[in-house]
């Protein structure tokens, strides 16, 4: 059967092996909707919608960015919606790295590179800075860090070994893809400004009934359930 609607989700980098499941559920739904989906730092995709790039819905690592796209005119405040609450951990694949406590790894000699999101445009980088420096940890950090473009690809230089630990997703950690690799301690939430990931509908998705209906999905049971599977705190 053809789609009767397509739809074009934006969706922040630490959602990429969620995305794929919720679809799913949603299918269960609405089969007759085709979703898109692209991924990236939530910083990057409000940019490129900014510019006319054709999403219909923006799944963000935070509020922030979907508040400056209402305020920017591409984004329908009414629809803004908190969907998950994401929580940061320490990821290392490293053997024979200390993970008593985050100080013990930032500070240990075997840790070269420490690999952290981008805080300009990513949510958990900057939740990442926001622990170091309640820790004081940042001035011990600092030359260690790399960045990665979005949460993604900081988890990918610590599974590749390019860094010999990374601030990551939780959600990344338990995917399949990754669960049997490494070891992590989750970073205490009173260590930075909770990560309330929220949704929008675009301008343009404003007027798809489709589009209206996914964001609505996100906060449905068969949607709860998937994400606390990955790892997610619930609103």
């Amino acid at each position: 059967m053809p789609a009767a609607e397509n739809i074009a989700i934006a969706a922040a980098a630490n959602l990429v092996y969620v995305i794929g499941p919720l679809n799913a559920e949603f299918a269960k739904v609405r089969a007759d909707v085709a979703v898109q989906v692209e991924i990236g730092a939530s910083g990057n995709l409000v940019a490129q919608i900014k510019n006319g790039a054709p999403y219909d819905v923006f799944l963000s690592a935070d509020t922030e960015f979907p508040q400056k796209l209402v305020r920017a005119g591409g984004a329908q405040s009414s629809s803004l919606v908190t969907f998950a609450m994401g929580k940061l951990v320490l990821w290392t694949t490293k053997p024979g790295v200390e993970l008593s406590s985050i100080e013990s790894v930032v500070r240990s000699k075997m840790v070269e590179k420490i690999a952290i999101a981008n805080p300009g445009t990513a949510p958990y980088g900057r939740a990442t800075e926001e622990a170091l420096a309640k820790l004081g940890l940042s001035d011990v950090a600092k030359p260690k860090l790399v960045f990665g473009e979005n949460i993604t690809q900081a988890a990918q230089f610590v599974s590749t070994g390019n860094a010999d630990a990374g601030f990551v997703a939780l959600s990344l950690v338990l995917s399949p893809n990754l669960k049997m690799k490494g070891r992590w301690i989750e970073v205490p939430s009173a260590l930075y400004t909770p990560i309330a990931q929220a949704g929008v509908l675009t301008t343009r998705g404003a007027t798809k009934a489709a589009a209206r209906q996914y964001l609505d999905f996100l906060t449905s049971p068969a949607a709860r359930k998937v994400f606390a599977q990955f790892g997610y705190g619930l609103p």
